[in-house]
């Protein structure tokens, strides 16, 4: 289908591990037209991110991105 157009936000929840990579990842809302499962593939292969820390310690957190989506 043409998705010339399409614009919006596609929302996913990740949880960033203490070694700084990405796991857990769920696409809370997509705008279909594999919107989310893009958005997945494109988180699995970021870079390292940076870990959480409480009291000098590295923890896991749970962190939830918008990603705007507009394609012309």
């Amino acid at each position: 289908p043409n998705v010339k157009g399409l614009k919006g936000r596609v929302f996913v929840e990740f949880v960033i591990e203490k070694d700084g990579s990405i796991g857990d990842i769920k696409v809370l809302r997509d705008l279909g037209y594999g919107t989310g499962e893009e958005a997945i593939r494109v988180l699995k292969e970021s870079p390292l991110w940076k870990p959480g820390m409480q009291e000098g310690k590295l923890i896991r957190v749970k962190y939830a991105l918008p990603i705007n989506v507009d394609i012309i």
